[in-house]
C-alpha cells in the first residue's frame, strides 16, 4: 500500500502544480471555462484519490472547495479576489495535508477549520448572481433528472494497481439512482482462473441530475485501463416507471449482454410521457454513444531523482573507464584494439549526451514559485507588479534547477522591494502604475543565460560607493568603474537598505546568492539605470558532471579547460611570452592579452623554445592563456575537491585520467578574473 501512495503523493503533487498555474492563470480572465472545468477536474481528483490512499483530511478538505467551483462552473457564481485568495491559500494548506495529513498539530489545525470556515461563507454567501424566474426555469431544465447507460470492462491485469471496480459502482450510487448488472461469461475453466486477474464486467443504468462529465469523473483513475461507454438514454428518470426497471432486470437475466439499444427500446415501448413516442424518439436520437477510450501509448514515465543520479554516476564511471582503455590501446598499437575502443568512444559520448537529456528540465518547473512570491509580496507591500516569463523552455540540469530556486527567489524579492516604486511614486515618474518583472532565459554558446529585469527605480551607484567608503570596504580616493562599483553589491554585509523590514535590509542577500551560484559553476553581473530599471544576468552551465575539455599540460602537470570557450590555439615562441610588460602579443593580426600560466601559478620558467597560447572567450574579449603543451580534446569527468579546497575559486573540481593520474580542471573566467585584479593593485602600488 505504501508504494501506492508514493505513487498518489507524486500524481498528486503535480496536480496541485497545475491547480495553482491555472488558478495564477484565471485572475486575468475570470471567464475562462476551460480553466475553470481544468481547476474543477483538479479538485475532483484529488478528493478521489485522497478518499482511495487514506488522505481522509485531504479528502474532506478538497470536497468542499470542489462544492464552491461546481457553483462557479454552472454559473451561479463569479470569481473575484477573494475566491481566488482563499483558493490559493488552500492549495498551500493541501501541500501541508498531502505530508502529513493530520491536523493534530495545533497551527494546522487552527489553519485546517479557518479555511474551511471561509470557504463555507463564500458558498452561503451573497454574491450569488440574480436569479429571475426565467433563469429559473433555464436552471431547472438545465438541472432536471437524465437517464445513463454506462458499459464498463476493466482490463483484466486492473487489480495489480490496487484498483477496487466495486467501489467505483458505489461512487455512482452515491450521484444518482443507480441499479448494475455484473456478468460473468468471460470468467474461465477453473484450470485457467488466475484470482489476480477481473473477469467481471457491468452494466448500468443511472439516473441523476449530473451530466456526462461527472459520470466519467467517477472512472478518472481507471479511464486507461478499461473499456468505458456513457449513453444518454432518456432525459427523465426512468427509476420512476418500475415497468421499465423490471423489464431491463428480466432482459439482463436472459442474455448475457442488455445492450443499449435494447434498453432504448423497452423505454421506447413503456414510456410515462403519455405515450408520446415521439418525443422519446427525439431524446434517443440526440443520445448517442460516447466513443469507448482510446488505448493509450505510454510517451513519458515517471523516474525517481536518485535513478537518475545513479545513471549519471554510472555514465560517468563508462566515461573515465573509456579514457583508461583509449590509453591503453594507444600504447598497444593494435589496430583491431583500437578499432574497438574508437567505437566504445563513440558509444559512450551518445550514452553521455542522451543521459545529459534525460536530466535536463525545463526552468519552467520553478515558475509557478515566483508567480505567487510577485503574487503574494507585491500585494504585502501595496505594489502592482507583473511577472513575465520568457524562455521557459530552457532546459537545464536538474541539480541546477534545484540550487538556483532559493537564489531567485531572493533577486525576485529585491526587485519587488528595493527595485519596483509603488503606484503612486510611478505615476509621478510618468511610468505605468503596474511594474513589470521579466525572467528570460536563454542558451548562450555551451551555457545558459537567465536575466531578471525590473524597471523600477535602479540602483545610485554614487550611494554604493558612499556606503561601501562608510563600511570600510574601499578607500575614498579609489577610483573605480561602473561594473566594479555594482559588483561591492555582492559583498558580505552591503546593504543600502536603511530600515530593516521582514523581506530585505539585514546585509544577508547578494553574497549568499553570488555564493550559492559559484557553487553550481555560475556567474552573476548587475546592470542598472536610474528610473529605467535594473538587469542581474546569471551564467550557468548545462550540466555539472560531465564536460568537454581541452587537456594541457603545465610544467609536467596537466590540466583540463573547458572546450566550450576556448577560441584558437596558437604556437609562439618563448621569448614573445616572457617578461612582457603589458602582457600583449599579436595573433592573426590582432593584439590578445594573455597570462603567463607558469609565472602566474609560480612556477619556475620554462625552457622550451615555444610555446603554445589558448585563446579563450572572456566576456566580450578574448584573452589568452600561455601553456606548455596542448594534448587535445578530453571528456572529464568532474569530481570535487572537498572542504579542504573549496576556497580555490580558480578549480572548478578534478578528473580521473586514463592512466589513473589526477587532473585539475580550470575555471577560465575565475583565473582571468583572479590575475586581471592582481596585476591591477601591483600597477597602482607600483604608480
Amino acid at each position: 500500500m505504501d508504494k501506492f501512495k508514493n505513487k498518489f503523493i507524486e500524481e498528486a503533487t503535480d496536480n496541485i502544480k497545475d491547480l495553482e498555474d491555472s488558478l495564477l492563470l484565471i485572475e486575468n480572465d475570470i471567464s475562462n471555462k476551460d480553466l475553470i472545468e481544468k481547476i474543477f477536474r483538479s479538485m475532483h481528483s484529488l478528493k478521489g484519490g485522497g478518499a482511495m490512499f487514506g488522505f481522509s483530511h485531504l479528502s474532506d478538505f478538497t470536497h468542499n472547495l470542489e462544492n464552491l467551483y461546481h457553483l462557479i462552473r454552472e454559473g451561479k457564481k463569479t470569481i473575484n479576489r477573494r475566491i481566488l485568495d482563499v483558493t490559493l491559500a488552500s492549495i498551500d494548506h493541501m501541500k501541508v495535508l498531502l505530508t502529513v495529513d493530520n491536523v493534530s498539530d495545533k497551527s494546522i489545525k487552527l489553519r485546517h477549520g479557518d479555511l474551511i470556515q471561509q470557504v463555507l461563507d463564500i458558498i452561503e454567501g451573497t454574491n450569488d448572481i440574480g436569479i429571475d424566474s426565467g433563469n429559473k426555469e433555464n436552471l431547472n431544465q438545465q438541472n432536471s433528472i437524465k437517464s445513463y447507460y454506462i458499459y464498463f470492462e476493466p482490463e483484466q491485469d486492473v487489480f495489480k494497481d490496487g484498483t477496487n471496480p466495486l467501489f467505483l459502482i458505489d461512487e455512482l450510487h452515491t450521484i444518482g439512482t443507480c441499479k448494475a448488472f455484473a456478468h460473468l461469461n468471460k470468467v474461465p475453466e477453473y484450470h485457467k482462473y488466475d484470482v489476480t486477474n477481473c473477469y467481471t464486467y457491468w452494466e448500468i443504468i443511472i439516473s441523476t441530475e449530473e451530466d456526462v462529465n461527472s459520470i466519467s469523473d467517477v472512472f478518472i483513475f481507471i479511464e486507461d485501463q478499461c473499456k468505458l461507454e456513457i449513453n444518454e438514454i432518456a432525459d427523465f428518470d426512468i427509476f420512476t416507471s418500475t415497468i421499465i426497471i423490471e423489464q431491463i432486470s428480466a432482459l439482463s437475466q436472459e442474455r448475457n449482454d442488455v445492450g443499449v439499444s435494447n434498453i432504448q427500446e423497452i423505454i421506447k415501448r413503456n414510456s410515462i410521457f403519455d405515450n408520446n413516442l415521439e418525443e422519446i424518439e427525439k431524446a434517443i436520437a440526440r443520445s448517442g454513444p460516447l466513443p469507448s477510450v482510446k488505448e493509450n501509448v505510454i510517451s513519458s514515465i515517471r523516474v525517481s531523482s536518485s535513478k537518475l543520479d545513479q545513471l549519471m554516476n554510472l555514465v560517468s564511471e563508462l566515461v573515465t573507464t573509456q579514457a583508461r582503455l583509449t590509453l591503453f590501446a594507444e600504447k598497444s598499437g593494435d589496430s583491431e584494439l583500437l578499432s574497438i575502443s574508437e567505437n566504445i568512444q563513440k558509444l559512450s559520448r551518445q550514452l553521455r549526451d542522451n543521459a545529459f537529456d534525460i536530466v535536463l528540465i525545463p526552468i519552467e518547473t520553478m515558475l509557478t514559485r515566483f508567480q505567487r512570491l510577485v503574487r503574494d509580496l507585491s500585494k504585502e507591500l501595496n505594489k502592482n507588479v507583473i511577472f513575465v516569463a520568457e524562455g521557459a523552455d530552457t532546459e537545464l540540469d536538474k541539480t541546477i534547477i534545484e540550487s538556483l530556486t532559493d537564489p531567485l527567489l531572493h533577486i525576485l524579492r529585491n526587485c519587488i522591494d528595493h527595485g519596483i516604486e509603488s503606484p503612486e511614486t510611478r505615476k509621478k515618474l510618468n511610468k505605468p502604475e503596474q511594474g513589470t518583472i521579466i525572467l528570460k532565459a536563454f542558451y548562450s554558446g555551451a551555457n545558459v543565460h537567465i536575466q531578471i529585469h525590473d524597471d523600477g527605480a535602479g540602483i545610485d551607484i554614487n550611494k554604493i560607493k558612499e556606503k561601501a567608503v562608510q563600511k570600510g570596504l574601499i578607500q575614498n580616493d579609489t577610483i573605480l568603474n561602473k561594473k566594479e562599483i555594482l559588483d561591492i553589491v555582492f559583498l558580505p554585509g552591503f546593504s543600502t537598505v536603511e530600515n530593516v523590514t521582514g523581506v530585505s535590509g539585514r546585509g544577508v542577500g547578494m553574497d549568499v546568492v553570488k555564493r550559492k551560484l559559484a557553487e553550481i559553476r555560475g556567474e552573476v553581473e548587475l546592470d542598472t539605470e536610474i528610473n529605467v530599471g535594473t538587469t542581474l544576468t546569471i551564467k550557468l552551465p548545462l550540466t555539472l558532471s560531465i564536460i568537454d575539455g581541452l587537456l594541457v599540460k603545465i610544467d609536467n602537470k596537466r590540466y583540463v579547460l573547458p572546450l566550450s570557450v576556448v577560441d584558437k590555439i596558437f604556437v609562439t615562441e618563448h621569448q614573445n611570452v616572457v617578461n612582457k610588460y603589458n602582457n600583449l602579443i599579436i595573433l592573426d593580426g590582432d593584439q590578445i592579452p594573455f597570462y603567463y600560466l607558469r609565472e602566474e601559478f609560480d612556477l619556475p620558467e620554462g625552457t622550451q623554445e615555444s610555446e603554445q597560447v589558448v585563446v579563450v572567450a572572456y566576456e566580450d574579449r578574448k584573452v589568452g592563456l600561455v601553456v606548455d603543451e596542448v594534448e587535445g580534446e578530453y571528456q572529464a569527468v568532474l569530481k570535487t575537491l572537498g572542504k579542504i579546497y573549496k576556497k580555490q575559486e580558480m578549480i572548478s573540481g578534478a578528473t580521473i585520467l586514463g592512466d589513473g593520474t589526477v587532473a585539475l580542471v580550470l575555471d577560465t573566467n575565475k583565473i582571468i578574473n583572479k590575475f586581471s585584479q592582481v596585476n591591477l593593485n601591483i600597477k597602482n602600488k607600483e604608480i
